[in-house]
């Protein structure tokens, strides 16, 4: 059974009955943070203010500081340089507990010798906590999650789903202030992942916890941030919403790393008060906007697939010949070879009034209505 089947109204109960504070939410802030591993630098002075009751996503790919940086705000690593703060006040010399931090780790870090009452319990054993006060979270957290028939079970007796609940319920029986989730949804499979990321979702923006969310699914990041931010080599290239990620990357590396690119060389100027690319494999195209570079001179336009449309062969824009014809659900993605040997991707709605293209046929490129296009100075040869 997924945590959706007893859906959203019981877990808001029984949240309310522990009468949880959390609607407020906490501001969470890194000033300056910096961590060198040896000879490696893993998160290279990044500022970074998180809204209360906001839900970050720390996206990137391996190797690039996120996890790094969120044990640094769960206590569980003292950066090299830089300060924390959660709910204003600096957090470094305070023990995780202290913090009232609350984590769910990609493994979800259970202890294989306790039985999944003891797991549950364990952070308000270790801050405490009455006997009675300790059992009667339980057995609330264990129903939240419907595994009150499970208590008696070790780990090992559980489905990966079903750890993960577990997971779930001893991080949240803490009554954190800041929700951790360190990669908490990779080891499930596609349907309960997807079950999981919506329910704690709706959770989250309920109770108002602020949560930092380390992934590297890129998906995953777009469907639950608030914002995202997408490191690279330990510093954050963007920080921003993930629409705005997504249509306008501030980087090369944010607009090959976020979904799909198009990277087409030329050269901009200005025309009136738009710009215009002659395209390095011939043809020019039209652009409302030009940024982050705006300057005249050698260019590279990122352009998503979608933000394409064909043209007849005469409209002056790049020419290209359709090398593959793939449908894809309600889209058809085509791969292109223009004039000048770049590879480029389209898509188009399947359903389209207009005939689909078929291998071998050439076809010329515009940028669609309004569509986005970032442009970036080409890197250094």
């Amino acid at each position: 059974m997924d945590i959706q089947t007893y859906g959203l109204g019981t877990i808001l109960d029984s949240f309310n009955c522990m009468n949880l504070s959390n609607h407020a939410g906490v501001a969470l802030r890194f000033e300056g943070i910096r961590h060198v591993y040896a000879d490696s630098v893993a998160v290279a002075d990044v500022d970074l203010a998180v809204a209360p009751g906001e839900l970050v996503a720390l996206l990137g790919p391996s190797g690039c500081g996120k996890t790094t940086l969120l044990r640094i705000v769960a206590g569980l690593l003292r950066q090299s340089a830089g300060r924390v703060f959660i709910d204003g006040q600096q957090v470094d010399a305070l023990s995780t507990g202290a913090r009232r931090v609350g984590i769910v780790f990609q493994n979800y870090a259970l202890f294989p010798h306790m039985d999944v009452r003891a797991n549950v319990g364990y952070g308000l054993r270790a801050q405490g906590a009455p006997a009675a006060q300790i059992q009667e979270t339980v057995d609330r957290m264990l129903d939240l999650v419907q595994m009150r028939a499970f208590g008696h079970r070790m780990p090992r007796e559980l489905s990966g789903g079903q750890q993960q609940r577990v997971a779930l319920a001893r991080t949240l029986a803490v009554r954190p202030q800041v929700l951790l989730l360190d990669e908490p949804f990779a080891a499930l499979d596609k349907n309960l992942r997807l079950d999981m990321q919506i329910e704690i979702r709706r959770i989250q923006r309920e109770l108002g916890i602020t949560t930092l969310l380390v992934t590297h699914d890129q998906e995953e990041a777009m469907s639950m941030a608030d914002r995202i931010a997408v490191m690279n080599a330990g510093r954050v290239d963007q920080f921003d919403r993930p629409e705005t990620v997504y249509d306008w990357p501030a980087s090369r590396f944010v607009a090959s790393f976020i979904g799909t690119a198009n990277l087409l060389p030329g050269r901009l100027q200005r025309i009136g008060e738009g710009f215009e690319l002659q395209c390095a494999a011939g043809g020019r195209l039209s652009l409302a906007a030009a940024a982050p570079c705006s300057r005249d001179g050698a260019a590279v336009l990122s352009v998503r697939p979608e933000h394409l449309a064909f043209t007849s062969l005469d409209a002056g824009g790049p020419q290209a010949t359709v090398l593959m014809v793939v449908p894809l659900g309600p889209q058809r993605v085509y791969e292109l070879l223009l004039d000048g040997g770049t590879s480029v991707k389209v898509t188009m709605p399947r359903h389209s009034a207009d005939a689909p293209l078929i291998p071998g046929q050439r076809i010329g490129l515009r940028l669609r209505e309004g569509a986005p296009a970032a442009v970036f100075v080409p890197e250094a040869a």
